[in-house]
């Protein structure tokens, strides 16, 4: 593990809030859903293993005997995830009734393909029975079918929301749509991610404000473990055949989750046996299989005998006993069943295996959901697991220039998704503009002294793990629109500004670029783009928010990790601490200031760390070989942030201003003379 660079380290309270239930049976999530059960439209967000089927079940069950509704029907992705939704003897924990599928309405179970399901799904809605579990696809087939007036006054709950999508060409999408718009169902929607891979809405925004939100983080979960204390997000690179360096990344004595690369991707030797093969002789002596559960049994230089699932196998046979021997329920419990899993496309989403502390991915994965997923599998609590962590193992950029060119690509793609799990893995900020009349909020703890009425304060909340944060001249969200936004979105907007490659690229290794050409134009375009329904104003608002949460993140990581001279954050309110201290370290906390901070500035130093001097040079060739000039759309930018500028101080930005910004926008200006001017001319 000589090489494991973690670009966050978060560590955690232990303080069990999440897995201790109340009198009901219900944990922490679950009781904030239940009190949300009388909603007609209720989106669920909340990580893998917090409970959502379960949370479904006590809402479900309240709207069938309390609410007039006549049917559930839950919707899942594949039918492996069905048996989420088996029975569970509710009462037994506190519940007033128990969930309950009758075998033949448990269609993940059912033989045969969807056409056959879709007959039963009619027949469960001419029956007296109250509860249906399909996939998404039976479903499509069956509002293809039936029409969507059959379903009236029944609950569809749609398990992994985030296969959704508002594009037209996504039917069950389409179907949703028709369902609120004729609004005689309850919908209740669930998801472990926080942001789409493909950065496109999962609704409309009219559809989405008619749902109420239940958010429950990443943080609050993870705060609230019994064992689980400490968990790392790191991705390192590596040269040649990535089996041949694995072990330097991979250790034996964790239990591991490894996802080999796709045959398509750079990172794939194509042949993804011989990998498979590779791995195992890196690891020790093969010994053979087990003849109960299909594992793959070798033996290491110091004589274990490690257990290891191979579910890249392609004989179906072989391939399906070994993932029976990982579901097998009396298995659930034993730590030592198997040591190392290897798989492609499988042990994903809605796997589960608790005791994994490694989720180790090699090549970049195109989707940002496909890894929060993929991390969920190592963020279960299991006895005796205090630590887990996930690596993305990438190809450094080589000679050739096609390659180098794919490789940057994926390097800042890499980049995108650390950052991007560092705002999910944060404790949320609560910003609230600077004034006279600030004061402190009821359950926060200002620090040392407490709150000061004369500058801007931090104050954390430990039960919610948020964190409040007041800033000078910070523009406030009007529109509920807006608000909703601000309070439950801005990863979505941070998603597609870290996305945007000419944002990365200019943010990593342009030494001329100004911070604020990114944190004022890029983003400000990005909400534009995203939002084009809000007003100036409130896009606005929305631009200060995520650039905020984003740059504050970044400077209490960067605090955090430089601490002592240690490269690991020592105390669990590391990043409490270190957004506390970048506040009391300057002489007054403003929106400007926040919007002068280069956003890339804390990846281009755990990137330096990680990749060859040599590497990094040939990405920086290539990005610079590129630079981009000024648009007419950013330059058009530049002159509205011009005019305000002269709006506050008088006068127009200079262009022979030290200040880098002013002079910025006075080019945009400039530009823009000179555009008119050739235009005239012509």
């Amino acid at each position: 593990m000589t090489k494991s660079v973690p670009s966050v380290s978060v560590t955690y309270e232990q303080n069990r809030s999440s897995t201790t239930s109340n009198e009901l049976g219900m944990r922490k999530m679950q009781e904030r859903a239940y009190e949300m059960r009388g909603e007609q439209y209720l989106l669920i967000k909340s990580p893998p293993a917090s409970g959502k089927s379960r949370a479904l079940m006590f809402i479900a069950l309240d709207k069938l005997h309390n609410q007039g509704l006549k049917q559930a029907i839950v919707v899942v992705p594949e039918k492996s995830i069905g048996s989420s939704f088996n029975n569970e003897p509710l009462s037994k924990f506190g519940f007033w009734a128990d969930w309950q599928v009758e075998p033949q309405w448990n269609l993940c179970n059912a033989p045969g393909g969807d056409d056959g399901k879709v007959g039963a799904v009619g027949r469960f809605l001419d029956s007296d029975d109250q509860v249906l579990v399909c996939t998404h696809a039976t479903f499509r087939f069956a509002v293809d079918k039936f029409g969507i007036e059959v379903f009236d006054d029944r609950v569809i709950a749609v398990d992994e929301f985030h296969h959704v999508s508002a594009n037209p060409d996504n039917k069950l999408g389409a179907h949703l749509g028709a369902f609120i718009a004729r609004d005689k169902v309850h919908l209740v929607a669930m998801t472990g991610s926080y942001f789409r891979g493909d950065a496109e809405a999962v609704l409309s925004p009219e559809d989405e404000a008619k749902f109420e939100t239940v958010t429950y983080t990443y943080y609050e979960q993870l705060n609230g473990y019994e064992h689980l204390k400490t968990l790392d997000i790191g991705y390192f690179f590596y040269s040649g055949s990535y089996a041949d360096s694995i072990l330097e990344v991979l250790d034996p004595h964790e239990k591991t989750i490894l996802h080999i690369p796709n045959v398509n991707s750079r990172e794939s030797t194509k042949d993804k046996h011989r990998e498979v093969e590779h791995i195992i002789d890196a690891l020790g002596e093969w010994k053979g299989l087990d003849p109960e559960t299909g594992f793959q049994l070798v033996e290491t230089p110091e004589g274990r005998i490690l257990k290891i699932a191979d579910l890249v196998d392609d004989e179906a046979v072989k391939r399906d006993r070994v993932s029976a021997a990982l579901k097998d329920p009396a298995q659930k419990n034993n730590r030592e069943h198997v040591d190392i899993i290897i798989a492609l496309g499988m042990a994903k989403e809605g796997f589960d295996w608790i005791w994994c502390e490694h989720a180790l991915t090699v090549g970049y994965r195109a989707s940002l959901t496909e890894i929060v997923q993929i991390i969920g599998r190592a963020t279960r609590d299991a006895k005796g697991k205090t630590k887990a962590r996930f690596t993305n193992l990438i190809a450094e950029p080589d000679a050739g220039e096609e390659a180098v060119t794919e490789a940057v690509n994926d390097t800042l793609k890499a980049i995108a998704a650390s950052l991007l799990m560092e705002q999910v893995l944060a404790p949320r900020f609560n910003f609230t503009p600077k004034t006279t009349t600030s004061g402190p909020l009821d359950g926060f703890d200002y620090g040392e002294g407490g709150y000061n009425p004369d500058r801007e304060n931090v104050g954390f909340d430990a039960a919610t793990g948020q964190i409040q944060m007041e800033i000078k001249g910070l523009a406030e969200p009007k529109s509920e629109y807006a608000q909703r936004i601000c309070s439950e979105d801005l990863n979505e907007v941070i998603t597609a500004f870290v996305q945007d490659k000419t944002t990365i690229e200019r943010g990593l290794f342009d030494d001329e670029m100004v911070p604020e050409e990114l944190t004022q134009v890029r983003m400000g375009k990005i909400v534009g783009t995203k939002f084009p329904e809000l007003d100036a104003e409130d896009q606005e608002a929305v631009r200060q928010h995520a650039i905020a949460a984003l740059n504050l993140t970044q400077k209490a990581k960067e605090i955090a990790t430089s601490d002592d001279g240690d490269d690991e954050p020592s105390a669990n309110t590391a990043l409490i601490d270190g957004v506390r201290k970048f506040a009391m370290d300057v002489r007054e906390l403003d929106i400007d200031l926040i919007d002068r901070i280069n956003p890339f500035g804390e990846a281009y130093s755990i990137l330096a760390k990680t990749m060859s001097e040599d590497s990094l040079k040939q990405v920086q060739a290539v990005i610079s070989a590129k630079k981009v000039k000024l648009s007419p759309d950013e330059a058009r930018d530049l002159a509205r942030r011009a005019a305000k500028f002269k709006e506050e101080r008088g006068r127009l930005p200079s262009i022979t201003s030290p200040d880098a910004w002013e002079k910025k926008m006075a080019e945009g200006v400039a530009f823009l003379v000179r555009m008119k001017q050739e235009a005239a001319d012509a």
